[in-house]
C-alpha cells in the first residue's frame, strides 16, 4: 500500500478543508510520541479513546440541570455531550473546519463534571484548598486519571478545546472555539425544554421579543443560534455570534437564571447534594485507604485532597448515593 488510510485522508483535509481549519497532519502532537494509525488520524483515534473511556459512559448517570428526575426524557450530562458535538459538528461542517476534531472536543469537554451538576462542582470547588473547575478535571481526567492512571494520551489541540470550552482564554483552534459557543447553545435550549416537561415554565413565560427575535420554538432558536454563527464566523480567527443578536442571546441566559436555575422548584434537592458531597470528601480525607487503589496511588503522588476530589468528581449521582449510604445510613440486621 503506497499510502495508508490515514495518509488519505490527510490528503484530502488538505485539498476540502478551509485554510483556517487544523489539519490532522499538522497537529501538535500527543505528550508521550506513539506511531500513526494506519486508518485514522489522531483526531479520530482521539475520539475514538474518549468514547471508550469509563468516564464517558458514566455521564450517563450525571445530572445535567434537574436532580433525579423521574422521568426518562430530561437530559444527562451524556445527552447534553451528544447534542453540544451535533451542533458543533454542524458549524464545524458549514465553515469547513475539522469535524473530527470539533466532535473529539465536543465528546470530552465535561467528562470532568461532577455528581449533581454544577451544585456538585461548586461543592468541590468550596472544600477543595486549589478550588475545582470542571474543565480543567476534564482535562486531569484525560491526562491522568483514565486507563488506571496512564491517561488517554490525547492530542494538545484536543486538550485545549477542552481546557477552554466553558470561560476565560478562547481555544487556539477555531474548532475549539466551536464548543463553547456550542454548549451554550445546547444548554440553553435544552435546558428550557426539560425545564417546560417539568412544568417549571411555559415557552410563553420566555419575553415576546426574546422569541420574536431568537425563536419561537426550541427547534427555531437552535436554527437560529446556528446559523447566526455561522454567518458572522465566516472569516478571520474568531467563532462568533452578531453583536446585535448576541445581547438577545445573553438575555435569554439572563431570563433562565431567574426562570429555572436558581428557581427553587429546581434547586430544592441541592442542598442535600452539597451536604452529602461534604460528608464523603470529609469522610475520604480522614480514611485515604478506603478509596479504590488507583485513587490511593494518586494520593500518594499528589496529596490526599487531591485524590478525594479526583475520585468524588468521578462518582456518578447514583454511585455517590451508594456510597454514602454505605458509609452513613444504618443497615437492618434482620431479613
Amino acid at each position: 500500500m503506497e499510502n495508508s488510510i490515514r495518509q488519505t485522508i490527510e490528503e484530502n483535509e488538505k485539498k476540502i478543508l478551509s485554510p483556517r481549519a487544523t489539519l490532522s497532519a499538522e497537529s501538535k502532537g500527543r505528550k508521550v510520541f506513539e506511531e500513526e494509525c494506519e486508518l485514522r488520524t489522531c483526531f479520530q483515534r482521539d475520539r475514538d479513546r474518549i468514547i471508550h473511556s469509563q468516564s464517558f459512559r458514566r455521564l450517563k448517570h450525571k445530572t445535567q440541570v434537574f436532580l433525579a428526575p423521574s422521568g426518562d426524557h430530561y437530559r444527562t450530562r451524556l445527552t447534553h455531550t451528544l447534542e453540544v458535538a451535533q451542533i458543533a459538528r454542524t458549524i464545524a461542517r458549514a465553515l469547513a473546519l475539522n469535524e473530527d476534531l470539533t466532535e473529539a472536543i465536543a465528546l470530552g469537554h465535561d467528562l470532568g463534571h461532577t455528581p449533581f451538576g454544577h451544585a456538585g462542582e461548586r461543592a468541590l470547588d468550596d472544600l477543595s484548598p486549589n478550588g475545582f473547575k470542571h474543565f480543567e478535571q476534564s482535562v486531569r481526567v484525560v491526562d491522568v486519571i483514565e486507563k488506571d492512571g496512564e491517561g488517554l494520551n490525547l492530542t494538545e489541540e484536543v486538550k485545549n478545546g477542552i481546557l477552554c470550552h466553558t470561560r476565560g482564554e478562547d481555544a487556539y483552534t477555531l474548532e475549539g472555539q466551536i464548543i463553547r459557543i456550542a454548549d451554550h447553545i445546547a444548554y440553553i435550549n435544552h435546558d428550557i425544554d426539560d425545564a417546560i416537561r417539568a412544568g417549571v415554565m411555559q415557552e410563553e413565560d420566555i419575553p415576546l421579543q426574546l422569541r420574536l427575535k431568537l425563536g419561537m420554538s426550541k427547534g427555531e432558536r437552535i436554527d437560529s443560534m446556528v446559523k447566526n454563527v455561522i454567518l458572522n464566523s465566516l472569516e478571520g480567527d474568531k467563532i462568533r455570534m452578531d453583536s446585535d443578536y448576541y445581547h438577545y442571546f445573553d438575555e435569554l441566559h439572563e431570563f433562565m437564571f431567574t426562570a429555572v436555575y436558581r428557581n427553587p422548584i429546581c434547586k430544592s434537592e441541592e442542598v442535600k447534594a452539597v451536604a452529602m458531597i461534604e460528608k464523603l470528601y470529609n469522610y475520604y480525607n480522614a480514611h485515604p485507604d478506603e478509596m479504590p487503589y488507583d485513587y490511593i496511588r494518586i494520593a500518594e503522588r499528589d496529596g490526599t485532597e487531591r485524590a478525594v476530589c479526583d475520585y468524588i468528581a468521578g462518582m456518578s449521582d447514583n454511585y455517590s448515593v451508594k456510597v454514602f449510604n454505605q458509609l452513613y445510613v444504618p443497615k437492618s440486621w434482620i431479613e
